[in-house]
């Protein structure tokens, strides 16, 4: 049974400043991740990265946030949360600026790790600072927050290349980004350096992960993020490829990609509506579960015919990434709850996440061809319905652990 919210922690008069730097601290967690692909090419080239490197490097994400969210909890129990947002920033903002300025392959997967590690600690801090600040509005923050990380993949897939051919440099291009870093640390300083708590999750204790693994809830949660991710990925890494098969351009096949992300902001801001409406019964990831497969299906028989429709539809399947982070904060009671859901979700399904592409890859290899990879990603998009059943259910985290 869903229980009263707990008294936001942010004063009336500090909302608005609260919400601006979460919204900000959102628009940074994907840059890195999309800031990178679309110069692999004088990358690779600059610092003599082998394909097996590069591999690697497009591999680093999923690992990273897999690995390092799941330390997040203990971070916030030494910092708090607004003092994490503002560290996790300056560590993320660190990375990006250097990163450019090695010129060898390890130095710059090494600072790959630390901006990427920053991010991690920001997947998993997103819904507790929700449930923290706003816990009566946790599916609009929420909203708002999923087009930001929307927002800055598009962002880093899209502007990365113009500022690179500005200066001249693939570099500028890249590290340009740490200032977007910096602007989005500004809101969080007053609320790392205010007195008292400073948004300390210290009422009650987060649970562990190896209380979590007892949670059929946290379980559920880390599939469906997991099942979710591994379809965001493979979409990133396989897609343009697929449709350059197919007999696309590149530059055709490189809008199709972009759309992807962009196509999925509006409808993210429509869900708390979508939500309010649809309650406790599991629409959504059902809807979520058809237009990706449908997506999937229509690349899978024609994929020259309607790229861009299958771009969107995959696009619309994406929102799904946004609802379970909502859905983290209304099956829990407290920000220590949503904190301890979210690092259990996230690194568990972020492991799951990384079949996605390496899965794809490997299929196409060994039969080469797409038509059987596609059919799995078709099938895998299916099973968000009967796990977000699970995640849908009306119950809190704490209830359940309890019992146990």
């Amino acid at each position: 049974m869903t229980r009263a919210p707990l008294p936001p922690a942010t004063r009336p008069g500090s909302a608005w400043l609260v919400g601006v730097a979460i919204v900000l601290l959102a628009l940074n967690l994907r840059v890195a991740v999309g800031s990178v692909g679309v110069v692999l090419v004088p990358l690779r080239a600059d610092l003599g990265m082998s394909a097996t490197v590069a591999g690697v490097l497009t591999t680093l994400p999923v690992l990273c946030f897999a690995v390092f969210g799941a330390t997040t909890g203990r971070v916030v129990g030494r910092l708090g949360l607004d003092r994490t947002a503002a560290a996790l920033l300056v560590v993320t903002g660190a990375g990006l600026a250097l990163r450019p300025l090695v010129d060898a392959p390890v130095p710059f997967l090494a600072l790959t790790v630390v901006s990427l590690a920053g991010c991690a600690l920001g997947n998993v801090l997103l819904p507790a600072l929700a449930k923290e600040h706003f816990p009566d509005r946790v599916p609009q923050i929420s909203s708002l927050y999923g087009a930001a990380l929307m927002g800055g993949a598009t962002l880093g897939s899209v502007l990365t290349v113009p500022i690179a051919d500005t200066f001249g440099d693939w570099r500028t291009g890249l590290g340009a980004w740490a200032v977007l870093a910096l602007a989005a640390l500004l809101p969080w300083l007053p609320l790392a350096l205010r007195e008292g708590r400073a948004g300390r999750i210290d009422r009650p204790r987060g649970p562990t992960l190896l209380r979590l693994a007892r949670s059929p809830l946290a379980w559920s949660c880390a599939l469906f993020f997991g099942l979710q991710s591994g379809q965001a990925y493979a979409q990133f890494g396989w897609f343009p490829a697929i449709l350059v098969d197919a007999g696309l351009d590149s530059g055709t096949a490189g809008l199709a990609q972009g759309l992807i992300p962009a196509v999925g902001i509006p409808i993210t801001l429509l869900l708390p509506t979508l939500i309010r409406r649809t309650g406790d019964r599991p629409v959504l990831p059902w809807v979520f579960a058809l237009v990706t497969a449908s997506g999937w299906l229509g690349v899978l028989l024609a994929p020259a015919a309607a790229p861009f429709l299958w771009a969107a539809l995959l696009g619309l399947g994406g929102c799904a990434f946004t609802w379970v982070l909502t859905m983290l904060g209304r099956r829990t009671e407290s920000a220590a709850g949503t904190a301890g859901l979210s690092a259990f979700a996230q690194s568990v399904g972020y492991l799951v996440a990384g079949l996605g592409p390496f899965g794809t890859g490997l299929l196409h290899d060994l039969t080469g061809s797409w038509d059987v990879p596609v059919t799995v990603l078709m099938v895998a998009a299916l099973l968000l319905g009967p796990v977000g059943m699970l995640v849908a259910r009306d119950r809190l985290l704490e209830d359940e652990l309890e019992r146990s």
